[in-house]
């Protein structure tokens, strides 16, 4: 299919200083959870997203020195020169399909704890460094100068790697930034006080760079437009302004992170248009920033409009690599859109490599092999497929399955497919979740080798009366009623109670009568969205968790703040370190997790949010079938995210009659020599 001539500006060259990128596309620095332990690993993955059109591909952020130590976060370093080996082979990577190749050079200031390297946390000001209960130095002029050195450095050794672009980092509270804002830089030097002296260290360090990397390097800037509180809007134009004859890029961004990184639930597409929109007028040089783009039309008008020169992405980039494949080849409907959940920043805030809702190859593109398009197909004649159960896991193994040339029936018991996918995509601000289910769908009509049929519950003798041989059971999980959970692992006798609803009947239409009490024993986003979702039809509504604050692990996908803030806006009664033990009449009895303390609530409606149970029966009926394979995947083997789902799914699909090296999963580790 051709092009839409519209979109031809995506994909025009453009010079950045002495080197010219290929695109419009723009891999801005993300974090991966790879980082300088798993060097390979971040190779191969960058090395995709370059093969997939992205015209820069950058590092995430990336150490210059044992000082900028942000253990236990997996970072980027270039300490040394085995470190240049390490980052030479991100490079090569990209190189090898005409991208190029960026590096963002980083000190976290006190926000590294140094906890590995054991060196004094550095700052402007000797602060709480973040996470730890000790303070930064605060930095003379010695200290200044052997951070210039220390920058200059890896930048030279940037250069030895062969990166193209070169990034100085002034954002997101690191320490050029608590230099820039007068809230963290309360100095009485050249280095503090008027935005002039706040900014010098920055300035030198821009100077250092191009002076370091000469014409070898295009040099990129990624800071703010604002200070911390939304102030200082003209200064900071000013300042950009004055940057233009050292930088080649811009990448520009606001100190929101909660904006910049939001969550779909609370922040949509192109949000920080009119924070930045100002920049490539004040510079007159290039400009990136980011907005989780995956309209193409939308992308083309922030071009057209001079918002930006390049299409900035972090999220976009992952859940599609190829994205800017698709558009260059009029294939627009085949991109697999974000869905902007953050399991992708979760992960990497758990110290691991990156997970992606929509891609289950995210991650694993070294460690297994995995391409994001490609599956091996299936040599000679494949026997039919049999999935049960149209949901995440079902969805993606009949895809990958029918993509691999394997004949598939997809029975789905409800009118329509998806599972929980539907069911949560229901909740306030949760509609582009329903991208999972819809993007799968839709490629799965295009396969003439797979057939999906709905309102087609399946038994032990509907199985077998359709002859198929081979048999995966994705017939997802139920949220318990009986309370079995973290707090209560045998579970509440009581809550066999008719008040008693579980999140899928609410997610369905039913409505308790009367004040009702959500129990959230989980921790992650459901129970605070049916909070929040009962609230807003009117309900009287506590709120109780286990934890010490609403959804507390949403905290890794930057929603906490926001459930919270929303669910005390609603006038939801927030109970926290506290558990239901059980129901009485007209009322829920609750205990303090801290001190035992019990006491009861007016309770005409209870939910609890507490674990789930596998629905795995028809699984456990067909194990004494003869079938020549039987595989229960997704939640029907192990309740988790509708990333584990759709990861659990694509596994399996992919495992279907492979050869052995297909299955082998790579490990990076240090091992030591005999001696």
């Amino acid at each position: 299919m051709a092009r839409d001539p519209r979109f031809d500006t995506l994909f025009t060259p453009v010079r950045i200083g002495p080197v010219t990128a290929p695109n419009r596309f723009w891999q801005v620095p993300h974090c991966t959870g790879m980082g300088y332990a798993l060097p390979a690993t971040l190779a191969a993955m960058r090395g995709v997203k370059a093969e997939g059109g992205w015209g820069v591909v950058n590092s995430e952020y990336c150490s210059i020195h044992p000082t900028s130590d942000d253990t236990p976060a997996p970072y980027a370093s270039l300490w040394d020169d085995g470190d240049i080996r390490n980052m030479a082979a991100m490079a090569e990577s990209v190189h090898r399909h005409g991208a190029l190749a960026g590096v963002e050079l980083w000190h976290g200031g006190w926000r590294s704890g140094n906890v590995l390297s054991r060196e004094a946390p550095l700052g402007p000001e000797s602060m709480m460094a973040e996470n730890v209960p000790w303070q930064s130095r605060r930095m003379d002029r010695a200290d200044i100068g052997a951070l210039r050195d220390w920058h200059r450095a890896a930048a030279l050794r940037a250069r030895d790697a062969d990166f193209d672009v070169v990034y100085v980092y002034a954002a997101h509270t690191y320490l050029l930034t608590q230099f820039l804002d007068p809230s963290t830089n309360p100095r009485g030097d050249d280095y503090g006080g008027t935005f002039a002296a706040r900014s010098r260290l920055v300035r030198e360090l821009v100077e250092d760079t191009r002076e370091a990397v000469g014409q070898r390097c295009a040099i990129a800037i990624r800071i703010e437009v604002t200070d911390e509180d939304g102030t200082g809007a003209e200064e900071r134009a000013a300042f950009l302004a004055s940057l233009a004859p050292l930088v080649d890029v811009f990448d520009v961004t606001i100190p929101d992170y909660g904006i910049e990184m939001g969550p779909s639930r609370y922040v949509k597409e192109a949000a920080l248009e009119h924070h930045v929109a100002h920049v490539r007028a004040t510079t007159g040089k290039p400009v990136v920033s980011v907005g989780r783009f995956t309209s193409p039309e939308t992308m083309l008008r922030q071009i057209r409009r001079g918002i930006m020169d390049f299409i900035g992405a972090a999220r976009p980039s992952i859940a599609d690599p190829f994205l800017p494949v698709k558009i260059r080849e009029g294939r627009p409907e085949d991109i697999r859109e974000c869905i902007g959940c953050n399991i992708c920043y979760a992960h990497d805030g758990l110290g691991a490599p990156i997970r992606c809702t929509q891609n289950p190859t995210m991650g694993e593109e070294w460690r297994r092999g995995w391409h994001p398009e490609r599956a091996p197909a299936i040599v000679g004649q494949a026997d039919p497929v049999l999935v049960i159960g149209a949901g995440p896991a079902g969805l993606e193994a009949a895809m990958t399955l029918g993509r691999r040339g394997v004949p598939v029936m997809l029975a789905e018991a409800s009118r329509e497919p998806g599972g929980r996918v539907t069911m949560e995509s229901r909740l306030p601000g949760l509609t582009e979740w329903a991208r999972v289910r819809d993007w799968r769908v839709d490629q799965i009509r295009r396969l003439r080798n797979v057939e999906l049929f709905l309102s087609s519950a399946m038994t032990r003798d509907a199985v077998l009366e359709t002859g198929a041989r081979h048999v995966l059971v994705a017939t997802g999980s139920r949220w318990r009623v009986d309370g079995r959970g973290r707090s209560n692992p045998r579970g509440a006798p009581s809550f066999a109670d008719a008040r008693t609803m579980t999140p899928e009947a609410i997610l369905s239409g039913a409505r308790p009568g009367g004040p009702v009490v959500i129990f959230d024993d989980e921790g992650y986003h459901l129970a605070a969205g049916l909070a929040d979702l009962l609230a807003a039809d009117g309900a009287d509504v506590t709120y109780v968790t286990s934890e010490g604050k609403v959804a507390a692990w949403s905290a890794h996908t930057v929603e906490q703040a926001r459930l919270q803030a929303r669910l005390i806006e609603r006038g939801v009664r927030i109970l926290t370190g506290t558990v239901v033990t059980g129901l009485l009449p007209g009322s829920a009895s609750l205990s303090c997790v801290y001190t035992g303390r019990a006491f009861a609530i007016p309770c005409a409606g209870f939910v609890p949010v507490t674990s789930r149970e596998p629905h795995d029966g028809l699984w456990t009926a067909l194990q004494d079938a003869g079938l020549s394979s039987l595989e229960r995947i997704g939640d029907a083997r192990a309740p988790g995210l509708i990333a584990h789902a759709v990861h659990d799914g694509h596994r399996f699909a992919r495992a279907h009659l492979a050869a052995t090296d297909e299955l082998t999963v790579h490990r990076e580790r240090v091992v030591l020599r005999a001696t």
